[in-house]
């Protein structure tokens, strides 16, 4: 049996590294970047928190602030019916899309 071997180009170690190093910059300009201005923007977001606001949790419950104590907000989810929730569990960009959405109607 005759075993064939093919070898890569050989390119140079500086080749290598420079490529190495150039998808490094992408993946932080595509990926870290971007994630950390989302969690900057959430936790400004959260800071801002006032009643009377409408808001929509994560898990997609719509209502109106009624009450802010350190990290739990408490709902009005409708007809007096409450819900308190964590500051983190409220979402932003599901509050910015349906709140948004309405107004453009």
């Amino acid at each position: 049996m005759t075993t064939i071997l093919l070898q890569a180009g050989g390119g140079s170690m500086l080749t290598n590294g420079f490529f190495m190093i150039a998808m490094l910059v992408v993946l932080v300009f595509f990926m870290i970047i971007p994630q950390r201005k989302r969690a900057r923007e959430q936790k400004t977001f959260m800071e801002g928190l006032a009643k009377g606001q409408e808001v929509v949790t994560a898990s997609g419950i719509l209502g109106r602030i009624d009450k802010i104590e350190d990290k739990i907000v408490t709902i009005n989810v409708g007809n007096k019916t409450y819900i308190r929730v964590t500051k983190n569990a409220i979402s932003k960009e599901l509050t910015d899309a349906i709140f948004t959405q309405k107004a453009d109607e």
